[in-house]
């Protein structure tokens, strides 16, 4: 077996010299899309950001993270802000371009979208980015699936009027009863903590 399983290896690292592939190159996925994305990649928003075709164009691939965006967040049927535990059910129960699977984001999946080098006069999402009607205005926040660990009254919040994340303004643990927007992401591991 042991042997087996090393000539199976040794034919495979054979095959990659001869076609001249080394085994750092990314391994092209089936899908039309992407190659398997990976947390180490940092791509210009030209080439990170795909808008899918056969989604309607309502959805979003992340190639940096695997993670698929509404590309517009009101496309939950709401265009108004909502509490934390009503934006966990809204978003578990999107349908976008007939699949459902949509989530609440966690704090870390927000803050991939935040471009620290964009000016705060727009939202602070990389440049060239296909999304649409995202709101960045002063005080506008977009709930996330993460509780405050500290009192389960409160879950975190970004906002994306700010590049500046050195300030700590882009986040926030806010009430969970309070009244913020959403924008539902599908892919990833979540969060598996308190339900919502």
């Amino acid at each position: 077996m042991k042997d087996a399983w090393l000539y199976t290896l040794g034919l495979m690292l054979l095959g990659m010299v001869a076609f001249g592939a080394s085994p750092a190159e990314a391994v092209t996925s089936a899908g039309p899309y992407y190659a398997n994305p990976s947390w180490d990649q940092k791509l210009p928003a030209s080439t990170r950001f795909i808008v899918l075709s056969d989604w309607d164009s309502k959805a979003v691939l992340d190639r940096e993270t695997g993670l698929v965006w509404q590309q517009n967040p009101t496309l939950t049927g709401i265009n108004s802000t909502i509490d934390w535990l009503s934006a966990g059910r809204v978003c578990s129960s999107t349908n976008v371009s007939n699949r459902f699977g949509w989530r609440l984001p966690t704090l870390l999946e927000l803050e991939t979208l935040i471009d620290s080098s964009v000016p705060a006069t727009g939202p602070a999402l990389p440049s060239g980015n296909p999304f649409s009607n995202v709101h960045y205005e002063q005080g506008t926040y977009y709930w996330s699936a993460t509780p405050f660990s500290d009192d389960t009254t409160l879950a975190w919040v970004v906002t994306f009027n700010v590049g500046d994340v050195n300030n700590f303004d882009f986040i926030h643990p806010l009430d969970k009863a309070s009244y913020y927007y959403i924008w539902c992401v599908r892919g990833g591991p979540g969060y598996n903590g308190t339900p919502q």
